[in-house]
């Protein structure tokens, strides 16, 4: 038998956003979940944990994630400082990795973050992995283009991805390729 360290008590809110409705999820100390409405890949609202209060006010991961998440919408914000608990495999824990490493308002192919993390072949791992980034816009899985620069593949819906492509281009002045 092998000792496991306890998990950490989960605790989640639900923020209004111009995406819609966000479900923020924590861990302890860390932002473990950002879900949006009808997201594929979402756990059941069980895996969440007690509910908090909404919004930016007081403290902890919670409304530290709201509070920046506030500033991105409304476009002071194109970096975020949070601390992260991200469960998934070595595979997944690299692709996310790599996803951070995409500037705001940029773009990148699922064939050239495969080729970035070693793995020149798996792109269409690598877009699975992608799927399942369980803090979409902070981990900016939306940056993530088809080969021919087209709009595919995001869990939180095509008209989501195009709307937070479209703010961080307005706002960083770049336009995608």
């Amino acid at each position: 038998m092998t000792a496991r360290t306890p998990a950490a008590p989960r605790s989640h809110t639900v923020i209004d956003s111009p995406v819609g409705p966000i479900t923020l999820v924590a861990a302890g100390a860390a932002l473990a979940g950002l879900y949006l409405s009808a997201q594929r890949h979402a756990p059941g609202p069980a895996a969440f944990g007690a509910r908090e209060p909404a919004g930016p006010a007081g403290s902890g991961p919670l409304a530290e994630a709201a509070r920046q998440l506030g500033e991105y919408f409304a476009g002071s914000r194109t970096e975020f400082d949070l601390e992260l608990s991200m469960a998934g495999t070595a595979f997944q824990q690299r692709v996310w990795k790599e996803l951070q490493a995409v500037g705001y308002g940029e773009t990148i192919t699922y064939g050239q973050l495969a080729d970035r993390i070693g793995q020149p072949t798996a792109s269409r791992a690598v877009g699975l992995a992608n799927g399942r980034n369980p803090v979409s816009i902070i981990v900016g899985c939306h940056r993530v283009v088809g080969a021919d620069g087209s709009l595919t593949g995001y869990g939180g819906g095509l008209d989501r991805k195009q709307y937070l492509l479209a703010l961080e281009q307005r706002v960083s002045g770049r336009t995608r390729a």
